[in-house]
């Protein structure tokens, strides 16, 4: 299962998010720097109205959704890069994970204390994203010095590799993040192999107060935090009120919609960030319905029939036949299986078939 880190500095919300994404209390959240220092981890289901829908066109009573884990991981400071608290540690855990939920403090509170001393979301985003690309030149600056000899002797892997290196090493000094060097594919799949923290895919999370969940798109720090980050990070943002959610794990689900109500909104942003994570993580959902579940299977962006198929069983990879795939749309508009193949909707794909977001599908195979 792919990971995502829950970062930021300290006391910005990173915990209570984390506590409110998993529905529990694993993580301790405290008014003070480093109270996370191990990280927790938590797997969370991916919201998807689609289930239910499948559900009653399948007349089961059991529904398994997709999923997601989450690592709260403890907070930076400036210096980390060099070790300044705990900073070494932290940075190898954020190495660990596959994307980064950056949760950035959007709302004033003299009664919770900011490491830096003053509520400035944009500043706290250029701090951690420069600790992260200070821990990155310096190990590309290493690794350029480890395959220089290597593509001197003519190693045409070597020699690509260092290519890439000596285009990133400037990019890195200008303060930029890995993520946003352009890339072709095969750059891309060498960017993976050096692990570069700033290289992974990010989207900022928006902490906002309760009182500014209904407007918050008027809030002046969330606006500042839109500017910069797609202009300087080519990333999205997601405001979220880690409070709220907070108080909404205590509560029965119809009380907690009812207390949204009367705060003038439908969600407090966390089902949106785990919708935004999991396509950050370049994943995609498709089902299988029948009598006995309805179940959201995660598959890779591109993944062909075959590879979809595996996720289910090794099995079905290997003796994979054909596909019988009908779209969500389809098969929800018309209402049945039966349906979707009286109107031509319901059809037989092969291996070369690359599996779209919502398709419902049933393999034949042979082992």
């Amino acid at each position: 299962m792919l990971k995502a880190g829950i970062v930021g500095l300290p006391n910005v919300g990173k915990s209570t998010l984390f506590n409110a994404l998993t529905r529990s209390r694993k993580a301790e959240a405290a008014n003070y720097p480093f109270c996370t220092i191990d990280p927790n981890v938590g797997v969370v289901t991916v919201p998807d109205a689609r289930l239910g829908v499948l559900q009653k066109i399948a007349k089961t009573g059991v529904v398994i959704p997709a999923a997601v884990e989450f690592v709260d991981i403890a907070g930076l400071v400036k210096g980390a890069s060099k070790g300044e608290g705990l900073g070494n540690q932290f940075l190898s855990n954020i190495r660990e994970v596959d994307a980064i939920v950056h949760v950035v403090r959007c709302f004033e509170n003299a009664d919770i204390l900011h490491t830096m001393g003053s509520v400035d979301p944009v500043r706290d985003i250029e701090v951690i994203t420069t600790e992260l690309i200070l821990a990155d030149l310096a190990s590309v600056t290493s690794r350029i010095e480890k395959t220089q000899k290597k593509a001197k002797s003519g190693d045409k892997e070597a020699q690509a590799e260092l290519a890439l290196l000596q285009r990133l090493e400037p990019h890195l000094n200008a303060n930029r993040p890995a993520n946003i060097l352009p890339v072709n594919e095969e750059e891309a799949r060498l960017m993976r192999l050096f692990q570069l923290l700033s290289g992974k895919p990010v989207i900022y999370a928006c902490n906002v107060a309760e009182g500014d969940l209904a407007a918050v798109n008027e809030n002046p720090f969330v606006k500042s935090v839109a500017a910069f980050v797609g202009e300087h990070h080519d990333a999205a943002f997601a405001p979220i009120s880690a409070q709220i959610e907070a108080e909404l794990v205590e509560l029965p689900p119809e009380e907690a919609a009812a207390f949204l109500r009367d705060l003038g909104v439908e969600d407090s942003g966390v089902s949106a960030l785990i919708k935004a994570t999991y396509e950050l993580l370049g994943l995609r959902t498709y089902f299988t319905a029948g009598e006995k579940e309805v179940r959201a299977w995660t598959i890779r962006k591109g993944w062909k029939a075959p590879q979809a198929a595996g996720v289910i069983h090794t099995d079905f990879e290997k003796g994979f036949i054909k596909a019988e795939v009908v779209s969500y749309e389809d098969l929800a508009r018309l209402g049945s299986v039966a349906a979707a193949r009286e109107a031509g909707k319901y059809r037989l794909e092969g291996k070369d078939y690359v599996f779209q977001d919502g398709d419902v599908a049933l393999f034949r195979f042979n082992v």
